[in-house]
């Protein structure tokens, strides 16, 4: 039993939109929860009573070109809401017989929407508000039985509203914070529209959760992958919860781990809570294996198989274990398989893509419906210290993806020891918990240096901080300078082998957060 069908649900297609999983976020902000499906779906075999309404997301595409992605006319005739977002826009018109062409002025950035009536989508929404425009194509003619309800000086066209049935289609996007009232005109549409009750909280999903692991699991046991980063160790504590001592919790020392990871995680749960744990160390068998390999995507697949090899090696030694537990979370399976919609995938992901197709264990991931917030909220509300709950992401496979190029035992030292370095004087100056994740990345080429009296050629050394909600967009941190200057001169003073420290700027998108 999933979530979608035990609360009422907002479903979103997905048309390619970087802000897709924005609006799910928002929405759930909402107390409603939401799910994102590929736009080629069949909507029909996912509607349940449960559903009340649909969004239709943005994209990059031009809905007059014969390849852009298009939805069957029947979507508007379930008797649901239905709500398009810019590309969703010019889909229920294009779809429902108006014209959509390109516009002689693009319009992209802020833009002012004056409201031309009072719908219930815009109930406590003023006149003339700020909102977030992004679009090169324009609604140049509206389907019949369709009213403009808000313009804006360069779209006459800015909302539309069916007048007799529950269809909307808006050309700003709501779900940026860059539209001052965007949250609440979602709210509009999923409370005052759709009629949904707002009842998805982090607690219910804690309690839904229990019950439906106890009904899956019965009196098998699992064995969790606890690598001591937020993702695992809520999934932990939530199947502890569920199972108790049919858990069993594996630390698997990889070699790839941040310095003194091992010692972290144990004392944490050996401290806070009574739950079985079992600490392998397998460094060798790691850098063993990632030995002369360069290509990121072998990388990570070669961890992800030997990580399968491990567990299953060690529950020989432990029991019979049925389940695999994986900290997946919502933004993974989006990022690591194309099945939520049209964009490219951008990376396998140790908890997803690096899976090996045939494994003895069945994979069991209590968390791969929420957004990264949602899992601290429901680490909080389990108990987890700060200290976990507010650690910053950690990718599965380690510092392999933090080190482009062929991994060897002493660039895994260096890194070590200055992204430590990183961290520590972000926590003394208190700005660890402002920033969403941060981290060095030792890159695969040298740098001529003076210290002292000698030339050297060294190794350059990449800082990384970004702020974000959720990951899935992301903002480079604007790090103060003098912070900036101090650890850069710890870290080329302390960590022999780098005399050059540099400091990425750039955002997601279009880079990524993690250089691999």
């Amino acid at each position: 039993m999933k979530a979608e069908q035990l609360h009422e649900t907002i479903i979103i297609l997905d048309f390619g939109s970087q802000y897709t999983q924005l609006i799910a976020r928002r929405i759930r902000e909402i107390g409603v929860f939401s799910q994102i499906l590929p736009y080629q779906s069949d909507v029909r075999t996912y509607i349940t009573d449960k559903t009340k309404g649909i969004i239709l997301s943005g994209g990059p595409s031009s809905v007059y070109d014969k390849t852009s992605p298009k939805i069957s006319k029947d979507i508007f005739d379930f008797g649901l809401p239905v709500l398009g977002i810019c590309y969703g826009l010019q889909l229920v018109v294009h779809q429902l017989g108006g014209k959509v062409e390109a516009a002689a002025k693009r319009e992209y950035g802020k833009a002012t929407l004056q409201l031309d009536h009072k719908v219930p989508l815009f109930l406590e929404i003023p006149e003339r508000s700020t909102v977030w425009m992004s679009h090169g194509d324009k609604v140049s003619d509206i389907p019949a039985d369709f009213q403009s309800i808000a313009h804006t000086q360069n779209s006459s066209l800015a909302a539309i509203q069916h007048i007799s049935r529950p269809i909307f289609g808006l050309q700003f996007h709501p779900e940026v914070e860059h539209s001052i009232y965007g949250k609440k005109i979602l709210q509009n549409f999923c409370l005052h529209v759709c009629g949904c009750r707002a009842d998805w909280t982090t607690g219910s999903f804690i309690d839904e959760s229990v019950k439906m692991l106890q009904q899956q699991i019965g009196k098998k046991h699992v064995v969790c992958g606890l690598s001591g980063g937020v993702d695992s160790s809520v999934a932990a504590i939530l199947l502890d919860k569920a199972i108790g001592s049919q858990l069993q919790c594996v630390f698997v020392d990889t070699g790839l781990l941040r310095k003194n990871e091992a010692q972290i995680v144990e004392s944490v749960f050996k401290k806070h809570f009574d739950i079985n744990l079992i600490s392998v160390n397998k460094s060798d068998l790691f850098l063993h294996k990632l030995k002369g390999i360069s290509n990121p995507e072998k990388k990570r697949k070669i961890i992800g198989h030997l990580f399968i090899d491990v567990f299953e090696e060690e529950a020989k030694k432990l029991g019979e274990f049925d389940y695999l537990a994986q900290g997946t979370l919502y933004p993974d399976v989006i990022e690591s398989v194309s099945v939520k919609g049209p964009s490219a995938t951008i990376k396998s992901h140790h908890n997803v893509g690096g899976l090996p197709e045939k494994m003895k264990f069945k994979l069991i991931e209590p968390l791969r419906e929420l957004f990264k917030d949602e899992v601290r909220d429901v680490g909080k509300s389990l108990g987890l210290p700060d200290e976990i709950v507010g650690r910053h992401p950690f990718p599965g496979p380690g510092l392999a993806v933090r080190i482009p190029g062929e991994i060897t035992p002493e660039k895994i030292h260096v890194l070590q020891e200055a992204d430590d370095i990183f961290i520590s004087e972000l926590r003394n100056h208190n700005l660890y918990n402002r920033i969403w994740q941060a981290f060095a990345v030792l890159l695969p080429i040298r740098a001529v240096g003076v210290m002292g009296d000698e030339r050297t050629y060294q190794n350059v050394l990449a800082l990384r901080a970004v702020t974000s909600t959720d990951g899935m967009t992301a903002n480079w941190y604007d790090m103060p300078h003098d912070v900036l200057s101090l650890i850069s001169n710890r870290i080329i003073n302390e960590v022999d082998g780098i005399n050059r420290v540099v400091y990425d700027v750039s955002s997601k998108p279009p880079a990524t957060i993690e250089w691999e």
